[in-house]
């Protein structure tokens, strides 16, 4: 009896992305299903990670008054106005640069989320539920940020499928993108 294993495929990319103020949550879910379906693959995970201690990766709904909501939480945890050792230049010894943003209620926001998140794929589609989208949480914008994607898994047996566009195979429906968001001014 002759089996055949699937091939796997292994795959980096990066996405860039310039963000716009001082505090946003982009949804990167388009972004994310269109390297999941030039992957090619049927079976895996796609791991999205932020290269920043001041960005955070987040899979939540993208609803503008819960948006809001997040805003505030972490605006009260970590509030700008606060006091932060890391914004004192005459204690902060280590990996300070010139001209530096005041930033330490950013890191401590940060602290409060994930730097990355790990999802499943399963028929060449991104899994995620009914209202899930995948965000790039900015917490000490604008500047430009770079995401670290690796997708893994195994190709499709027999031909790949006709369509490659993850709007038509996957969605089912569910709206494929959605304009960045910032706290009302």
């Amino acid at each position: 009896m002759e089996t055949f294993a699937p091939d796997t495929t292994y795959r980096h990319m990066k996405i860039q992305i310039a963000t716009e103020r001082p505090f946003e949550f982009i949804d990167v879910t388009p972004d994310v299903e269109a390297l999941v379906a030039q992957a090619g693959i049927h079976v895996g995970f796609v791991n999205v990670q932020s290269l920043h201690t001041t960005t955070s990766i987040v899979v939540n709904e993208h609803e503008p008054q819960l948006l809001t909501d997040f805003a505030d939480v972490l605006e009260r945890a970590a509030p700008p106005t606060a006091s932060y050792r890391h914004d004192d230049a005459r204690l902060r010894t280590v990996n300070a640069i010139s001209g530096e943003r005041i930033n330490g209620h950013s890191h401590c926001q940060a602290l409060l989320l994930a730097p990355s998140v790990c999802l499943n794929i399963a028929n060449g589609c991104l899994q995620l539920g009914r209202w899930q989208r995948v965000f790039l949480a900015e917490l000490d914008g604008p500047q430009t940020r770079d995401l670290s994607v690796l997708i893994c898994g195994a190709s499709a047996p027999g031909p790949s499928p006709v369509s490659t566009s993850p709007s038509t195979r996957c969605s089912a429906g569910i709206p494929t993108h959605a304009s960045p968001w910032a706290p009302p001014t």
